[in-house]
């Protein structure tokens, strides 16, 4: 796998700072030994509104210039909604952002079948207000209508993504598809060769997956994008830790990033996994401490592809 860098990690949402350009994160992944970056589908980093094709491809040539790719950018739709005006909406941007997408070069978009949101406060962003806010939406549907209507947005987002040569990548993401099953089971009933899937290893660990090595091997030619979390320290030896924090402030050892890589290995995906910093920190956490999440997190995760590449050859 390839080493990338999500933009989100630097959108100011989580960390007690400002949010950097576009073009400073191209320069944090140059710096930072990243390959690639995925560009995040809002303000201040990839609003189609703000993304016209001449700054899209002026960008595409930054990025080219510091030999960084732009690999994917994410989307952040909800297909969910019983509301006709607000589906409609969601639609058209999302139409935008694929062509947003192809204009950066980009071959993949991330997308979601619903995705509740982030609500601003006055220091940074929480999930809860938005979660509250998609749970009471959903209040007199059942879950079958539900599935139904982000189906049919997906159906109609495949294929814009055909016309502009984009493949979209379903994520195992809350609320709807909730498992790697149920996001490979929607990609089976959209039945369209544009849509394929985003299997992130943190989330399928959260989702209750007996078997990290399984679940990757069931994605096989339809894994197109990969994510990974958390956060880092650097070990007395010098190698680096992964942790996740969990909500009681704890860092406890992540062990499954191994047998997902074995198992990327295993499917032959070449692709990229972008590191991501997405979760509420402690107070006091800056833009510093982001840059060194940011920096172990390319450590640890070449480290993983190095040990999974060795033991691979030596079986």
């Amino acid at each position: 796998m390839k080493i990338g860098l999500y933009s989100i990690t630097y959108l100011g949402l989580w960390y007690h700072g400002p949010a950097l350009t576009i073009d400073e994160v191209i320069e944090r992944a140059k710096r930072f030994g990243y390959d690639g970056v995925e560009i995040d589908g809002k303000r201040p980093h990839g609003n189609p509104s703000d993304m016209p094709r001449a700054r899209s491809r002026e960008l595409r040539e930054r990025a080219g210039d510091a030999g960084v790719e732009i690999y994917a950018v994410a989307a952040n739709n909800d297909f969910s909604s019983p509301i006709p005006e607000h589906r409609e909406s969601q639609l058209v941007y999302i139409r935008e952002v694929i062509r947003m997408t192809a204009d950066l070069g980009a071959p993949v978009l991330r997308i979601f079948a619903a995705w509740p949101g982030v609500t601003m406060q006055a220091k940074n962003a929480t999930y809860l207000k938005a979660r509250q806010i998609w749970r009471e939406t959903q209040l007199g549907s059942t879950a079958e209508e539900t599935w139904d209507r982000c189906r049919a947005g997906l159906i109609e987002a495949a294929r814009w993504a055909g016309d502009h040569g984009v493949i979209l990548a379903l994520q195992n993401h809350p609320p709807v598809t909730n498992t790697p099953a149920d996001m490979l089971q929607m990609i089976r009933e959209v039945a369209s060769p544009h849509l394929k899937a985003c299997l992130d290893a943190p989330l399928a660990a959260k989702q209750g997956i007996a078997s990290m090595l399984d679940t990757a091997r069931s994605v096989r030619r339809l894994q197109v994008l990969s994510h990974f979390g958390g956060e880092y320290v650097r070990r007395g030896d010098g190698s680096v830790l992964g942790n996740v924090r969990h909500p009681d402030d704890s860092l406890t050892p992540e062990h499954y990033y191994a047998e997902f890589a074995h198992g990327m290995r295993d499917i032959g995906y070449e692709g990229y996994i972008g590191y991501e910093l997405c979760h509420r920190l402690p107070p006091g956490c800056d833009l510093a401490f982001a840059d060194l999440n940011t920096r172990l997190a390319a450590e640890y995760m070449r480290a993983i592809e190095s040990e999974t590449s060795l033991s691979i050859r030596q079986r």
